[in-house]
């Protein structure tokens, strides 16, 4: 591949650079920065690795207009987003090109970047001065250009702002175009002289946390040449997905408020029909529209050329986790080549949790993807999974290909709302009753697991004999008879036993941020590479709930669009698990709870329904590693003796924190 072929004679002049490094004085090693040599295998070759020869201070930093070939804002004239470039002098000098890392975000002058909420900075002639986060420090002196680029409408570019659409995923293909020749970009917001993007060799990779990485896959999606990898953090992968759950609405607004929150002021006073389209065609009834279908990733997925490094907190309840799980599958299923790490925070970037191996990884998988290094990364496993707090283990494949989708069935037990959960499936008739109670929320449910409360459903196994694993995305079949005309349900899984978890539900959901701070490349006086560490805030609790689902129940027959209730007529609904990978320890116990509105994270129906659940039509599907048989050695055999289950309030982690409907950094 010439991709490859370039890596090579990369690789040469990097070791003859390096070589005169310490005479150059460019190569800088602050506290944290990783420039080591390529280390060497035991009987075998050097492992190529960029090294940092190139000088930051003197990088060439500039501004482009990339022209996007559409008219967002309908002004006449095709819109042109800007797009700031930072890039080593000396390859473009010596006539050598150099592959981009490029981050695509609405945030950069009206939020901020990362956990110190960086904002771009320029001087007084307008040339960018301060990128946000470390990836220009880290990986300009190495031979890579960053690109950050403003989606439409959002500090200097032209255009709307369409949360998802056309127009924000357009602003960044568009870019990539222009790294490919296959685009036009001037060298002003509203001039003609042409700006040409003759110092890449056109390899893309883009990254982003949150909105950014969301972007990264619907650029992806597009299967657009030259884009070789994307690393999505905490992205959404179908806006619907954000907004509602099969039609359970999770916030109380739509669309159009982020777009106004994200707009730069001269847009939000040209873009009001693109916000009135926003609220129009994106009802607050959950049903699936054309506007939601343009901004499903997903059923793309097959189009996607790059590969994919996805980051994910499994506590995440801003980005929930079924835009990862679904995103996985689809991916899977086309054959891309994928890696991924599984955390245990909440909306977090790795940088924040794991910072030096982050950093080491995220090197080696641009040098492999963007300079074509053949480093072993791509034949290392494939999954990073956090067990406990800072306690990580790895698969070779995600899910392990050992994982089978396995159906338990609740029962009845002795008390009312208390049940069993197994393989066994309840008499015909046999039925649980609930009532919707707005105010309560998972963690009220789970706390109180072992005790009738009128507002859920609770089924449990025995103190399991053995760990047991779940690994990928669930499901939970129901069979319920609403008293009213509207009803919305939650399920939640549950591991009653006592842990030392990531405290998801606090400020900084899962970190906490120190005074000392890291540095992780060259800096300049308008650029830092210095952050500030960060520290796993934890929690002792006596359960934890690990995956959640939501839906509405009249979309019963239709996924996409709801309908009113018959009072007293049973109706069938399959709800959608977020993905997550956790083991239920030898001791504690596997519970599912079924009940209406969660309070927090989804928005109660317009009654206030009785529900009656139908045992013998209600299953869950969970992917247990080991299958059935791993279910069957779990729940049999002698009970470790210190694990007898307490019939008292179970405590978990605080109700979760009402998140506004940003896709952004965990600070806000």
């Amino acid at each position: 591949m010439e991709i490859r072929a370039r890596g090579t004679r990369w690789s040469c002049r990097t070791l003859v650079a390096a070589a005169s490094a310490a005479l150059l004085g460019v190569l800088l090693t602050p506290t944290g920065a990783q420039g080591a040599q390529p280390a060497a295998a035991p009987g075998g070759p050097r492992v190529k690795e960029s090294q940092p020869v190139y000088s930051y201070e003197n990088a060439i930093r500039e501004s482009v207009w990339v022209d996007t070939g559409i008219d967002g804002d309908e002004d006449g004239r095709t819109d042109r987003v800007a797009v700031d470039v930072i890039r080593p002098g000396e390859p473009a000098r010596q006539g050598r090109k150099v592959p981009v890392i490029m981050d695509a975000s609405p945030y950069y002058s009206c939020c901020g970047r990362g956990n110190e909420s960086q904002r771009k900075t320029y001087d007084a002639d307008g040339r960018p001065v301060g990128f946000p986060l470390h990836y220009d420090n880290y990986f300009v002196p190495r031979g890579y250009a960053f690109v950050a680029v403003d989606l439409a409408g959002t500090n200097r570019s032209d255009g709307c702002v369409d949360v998802g659409g056309r127009s924000d995923i357009q602003s960044a293909k568009a870019v990539v175009d222009w790294l490919n020749g296959r685009a036009r970009a001037y060298g002003s917001r509203t001039g003609t002289e042409r700006v040409r993007a003759d110092w890449t060799t056109g390899a893309t990779g883009m990254i982003g946390k949150s909105y950014d990485g969301t972007i990264a896959n619907g650029v992806a999606a597009t299967g657009v040449e030259g884009l070789k990898t994307i690393v999505p953090i905490s992205a959404i992968s179908s806006w619907y997905d954000y907004y509602f759950q099969q039609g359970a609405p999770l916030y109380d607004s739509g669309p159009e408020w982020l777009s106004d929150y994200v707009e730069s002021p001269e847009a939000r006073a040209r873009c009001q029909v693109v916000q009135q389209r926003l609220i129009d065609e994106a009802p607050r009834t959950g049903d699936l529209t054309g506007l939601w279908s343009e901004r499903d990733y997903v059923r793309n997925a097959d189009k996607v050329r790059a590969s994919v490094f996805a980051v994910h907190g499994t506590q995440d309840l801003n980005v929930r986790g079924k835009h990862l799980g679904q995103w996985w599958d689809a991916l899977a299923d086309a054959g891309v080549e994928r890696k991924i790490w599984l955390s245990q925070t909440g909306h977090v970037d790795p940088f924040d949790f794991r910072r030096a191996t982050w950093v080491s990884t995220l090197h080696r998988w641009f040098d492999h993807y963007l300079l074509g290094y053949d480093n072993g990364i791509d034949r290392e496993p494939m999954a990073d999974i956090e067990r406990a707090p800072d306690q990580w283990s790895t698969d070779r494949v995600w899910p392990p290909r050992t994982t089978a989708t396995t159906v338990l069935r609740p029962g009845a037990g002795q008390d009312a709302g208390v049940g069993t959960l197994g393989r066994t499936p309840a008499r015909p008739g046999t039925t649980e009753t609930f009532t919707d109670d707005p105010g309560r929320s998972e963690t009220d449910w789970a706390a109180e697991i072992d005790r009738p409360t009128p507002d859920k459903s609770g089924f449990l196994t025995r103190p399991l004999s053995r760990d047991l694993r779940l690994s990928g995305s669930g499901e939970v079949t129901v069979t319920v008879t609403p008293s009213t005309s509207t009803a919305h349900l939650s399920a939640v899984l549950v591991d009653l036993g006592p842990d030392t978890i990531r405290d998801y539900s606090a400020s900084g959901e899962g970190i906490t941020t120190l005074t000392e701070r890291t540095c992780w490349g060259p800096s300049t006086t308008a650029d830092s590479s210095c952050y500030r560490e960060t520290a796993a805030r934890t929690a002792d609790v006596d359960h934890t709930v690990f995956s959640r689902g939501w839906a509405d129940l009249g979309t019963y027959a239709s996924a996409g669009h709801g309908r009113p209730l018959t009072p007293g007529k049973p109706y069938t609904l399959t709800i959608d698990l977020a993905a997550t990978d956790h083991v239920v320890p030898a001791g504690h116990r596997l519970a599912l709870i079924v009940a209406g509105t969660d309070q927090g994270l989804i928005d109660p129906p317009s009654t206030t329904p009785t529900l009656t659940l139908d045992l013998s039509r209600t299953t869950a599907g969970l992917p247990l590693v080991g299958g059935a048989a791993a279910f069957a050695r779990a729940t049999t055999g002698a009970v470790p003796p210190h694990s007898a289950p307490r019939e008292s309030r179970h405590h978990g982690v605080a109700e979760p924190r009402l998140t506004p409907p940003i896709p952004g950094d965990s600070s806000r």
